[in-house]
């Protein structure tokens, strides 16, 4: 038994995680791979201008529909005035910001708890740059997207700095929303009949 296994096992939490609950999970997602196919859902209606508002609430997991939820999350998306809105909330690339901030930090925790390693804090700062001249169609060499993201985390973990690193790689390797923005992903958009 390792050092790292040692102290997982010798403690019911580690960062605010359930290790024996997080042992299990990973038992039977390795007997059973289906169980791993997750589904997530999100539905988005138009309000005003660039105000539009996402509802979030179910999603199929661990082979089978998801009921722990009994009310929906709702998030509005909005635009600073400068680009024709009403501060109504957060842009989307913004929220994608937030998004990638979460699962990168959510990954760190999960990959040091299975290490058996305590965070002790945990912090990120993002920004992107993002060149309107793609997204109005004003020049067609210009991505409309990203086009650069940086993130920078501030660690503080009981452990060394080459345990640190191997697990901020480790972190942007395995985390979903990170490994979906940095290949492509095939993103079909069809029109429901009304």
């Amino acid at each position: 038994m390792s050092m790292h296994q040692a102290a997982r096992a010798a403690q019911p939490e580690l960062n605010g995680l359930d290790v024996e609950a997080a042992t299990a999970t990973i038992a039977a997602l390795k007997a059973d791979p289906a169980l791993a196919q997750f589904r997530f859902r999100a539905s988005n209606s138009w309000i005003s201008g660039g105000e539009n508002r996402s509802t979030i609430q179910g999603f199929y997991g661990a082979g089978r529909e998801d009921d722990s939820r009994s009310e929906a999350w709702d998030f509005t998306n909005g635009e600073p005035p400068v680009l024709l809105g009403r501060n109504e909330g957060a842009n989307p690339v913004e929220f994608l910001l937030h998004a990638l901030a979460g699962c990168v930090t959510t990954t760190l925790v999960l990959h040091a708890t299975a290490r058996g390693v305590r965070i002790r804090s945990l912090s990120t700062e993002l920004e992107g740059d993002i060149d309107l001249r793609g997204l109005l169609a004003l020049d067609d060499e210009t991505t409309p997207g990203y086009q650069e993201i940086r993130i920078a985390l501030s660690v503080e973990a009981d452990c060394s700095d080459e345990e640190l690193e191997a697990l901020i790689a480790e972190a942007q390797r395995r985390s979903p929303v990170c490994n979906t923005i940095c290949r492509p992903t095939p993103v079909t958009i069809t029109r429901k009949a009304a």
